[in-house]
């Protein structure tokens, strides 16, 4: 049997795409760049991490981690694998979202969620409970 391991997301600016969720999930932050991953970057070109093309988000202890990597080409079509997201407080977390570089998905409503994009247009769910 599988378990899930890793969500990764290819994107076109990784940094940034993981500063976005890592700031979206409770308890999730960008991983630390430790002297051994700084030396590797170093090694392949990269002195500044804002160029890390693979940039890893982690939670809190055993939850999943979130892996984003730079890709050519761009994203063209709706996503056929979506994260949704649950809160205590719908209106606050939509509205902090938004702040965030969220945008609301155009399209029907649906009364039990708002379908949103991130910054780089991938869909996501903001469920109310």
């Amino acid at each position: 049997m599988s378990a899930i391991n890793d969500i990764v997301f290819d994107c076109r600016h990784a940094a940034s795409l993981a500063r976005f969720w890592a700031a979206v999930l409770d308890g999730y932050q960008v991983a630390p760049y430790d002297e051994e991953e700084l030396a590797r970057l170093a090694s392949r070109g990269i002195t500044d991490t804002e160029d890390d093309p693979n940039v890893l988000v982690e939670g809190p202890p055993g939850a999943i981690k979130l892996w984003f990597q730079t890709v050519p080409e761009a994203k063209v079509v709706k996503n056929r694998l979506h994260l949704d997201l649950s809160c205590a407080d719908f209106e606050a977390e939509h509205r902090r979202l938004l702040a965030l570089g969220a945008v609301d998905a155009a399209g029907p409503p649906v009364p039990s969620l708002v379908v949103m994009q991130d910054p780089e247009g991938n869909e996501l769910c903001l469920l109310r409970q």
